[in-house]
């Protein structure tokens, strides 16, 4: 008995996620053969650089197009892989281009889906074909299908993750270290952690990318990214990690989404963790998410979140999916099936709260601080004043809250700055037990 005949593959873009890629079809090519019932075969590929030979691969005999969306449009494949990036432009015109020629589209682009994901998904049902992502969140992580798939008997109740492993390696190293959040961004650049351009990391959009996608797949919603909470951690400090640590907590940059009373929230800030969650130990460039269902309880993934190979690994496995004949829609359910997002604005939040407050050392400022906070019912849990004096003279006073209304504490804090003895503004980190109320 013959093989079906080969899954013809068009790879749009040759970096690092791109020749991880190709480098995992080339050498498992046999392996990836017996497992799909036919062969994965790369008939195409469009890179800027124009040269197929590389470490990892070796493209050179393969047909090469300059014109990634001409290629999309005529080479003889199956699929189009999209690895080029952005949220406009040529990614968004080869996939455009692929879906209108009756071709799946197999991509690693969160930011292009969470902007233009849901015309790209009505693009693909009505050519019949498939628009899968998988790689686009959590690199090597299979979250895209343990949601859509291994999950299906479960009602999400929500899904929290470290989706970005830039921050996290930042973070990590200054819990290691104590060494400032500018010294360490610069050797992550200098260690290929980090863009140049480090702002799409460390401003949270990345991880709000990849957020607004895992909310839509868990909660059967229309993504919307635009309703996103989104916060950096530019501001974190060594002083915020030790403390941090000491009252049994580490600090992460935390995707939240949770669904309740026929709303969604979205948010993405840094966070104070217990020590003792799975979510805690996620370090260095390591993903981590966990997702909680109403029948199998909280689940927890964790691995590479991003490299050519871990990243690769996940185009692969979609596009090993789609050999097989296996169809599914984009976002669990048809487009026209997908509920409108009612969001839940941050200012509904209920939790605890840490705040560090710099201040001169002087009589009486931990009082008014109080002050302010018990005139819109804060109560505090715990008070932490034994840092030493800066170059200005200011000490941080920290305090942790009991669970209070986050409109208060915004109230609160504005209050809090207009107080003479302060020196910058305060900073305010909530506190994630991860439990499956709203309050958190």
């Amino acid at each position: 008995m013959s093989m079906p005949k080969p899954f013809n593959i068009a790879l749009a873009g040759l970096g690092t996620v791109g020749g991880g890629t190709a480098h995992i079809l080339l050498e498992k090519a046999t392996w990836l053969a017996e497992r799909c019932g036919r062969a994965l075969r790369i008939v195409a590929w469009s890179d800027l650089e124009g040269h197929g030979k590389r470490d990892d691969c070796d493209l050179s005999s393969v047909p090469w197009f300059e014109d990634a969306a001409e290629m999309a449009a005529q080479a003889p494949a199956d699929a189009v892989v999209e690895l080029i990036g952005g949220v406009e432009g040529m990614a968004k015109q080869v996939c455009e281009t692929a879906l209108a020629h009756g071709r799946h589209v197999v991509t690693a682009n969160k930011a292009l889906l969470a902007h233009h994901g849901l015309a790209l998904a009505e693009a693909a049902e009505e050519k019949g074909v498939c628009l899968a992502f998988e790689a686009a969140i959590a690199g090597g992580i299979p979250i895209v299908k343990s949601l859509r798939e291994g999950l299906v008997a479960n009602r999400c109740r929500h899904v929290v993750g470290i989706l970005n492993g830039t921050c996290n390696y930042i973070l990590t190293d200054m819990a290691k270290t104590g060494r400032p959040f500018s010294d360490i961004l610069k050797e992550s650049q200098e260690l290929g952690y980090a863009e140049a351009d480090p702002s799409f990391d460390i401003d949270g959009i990345d991880t709000a990318h990849k957020l607004a996608l895992l909310a839509a797949l868990a909660f059967g919603h229309r993504v919307d990214f635009d309703s996103v909470h989104i916060e950096g951690i530019a501001a974190i400090t060594p002083t915020d990690i030790t403390h941090a640590e000491e009252l049994g907590f580490q600090i992460k940059l935390l995707g939240i989404a949770k669904e309740y009373d026929g709303r969604v929230e979205q948010r993405v800030h840094p966070c104070l963790v217990p020590q003792s969650s799975d979510i805690a130990r996620v370090a260095g460039v390591e993903n981590g998410i966990q997702v909680q269902g109403d029948k199998v309880g909280p689940t927890f993934y964790q691995g590479a979140g991003a490299g050519g190979l871990a990243t690769g690994s996940a185009v692969v496995a979609d596009l090993a999916d789609l050999a097989r004949g296996l169809r599914r829609p984009a976002f669990s359910l048809p487009v026209a099936a997908l509920k409108p997002l009612i969001p839940a604005p941050i200012s509904q939040r209920r939790g605890a709260a840490y705040l560090r407050f710099m201040a001169r050392d002087e009589p009486g400022v931990v009082a008014r601080i109080a002050q302010c906070l018990s005139e819109r019912n804060i109560s505090m849990e715990t008070v932490l004043q034994h840092g030493q004096k800066d170059q200005s003279g200011s000490v941080p006073v920290i305090i942790v809250t009991h669970q209070c209304q986050e409109t208060d504490l915004y109230v609160a804090l504005e209050t809090t700055a207009a107080i003479p003895e302060m020196t910058e503004k305060p900073l305010m980190i909530r506190i994630e037990s991860f439990d499956d109320s709203q309050a958190s």
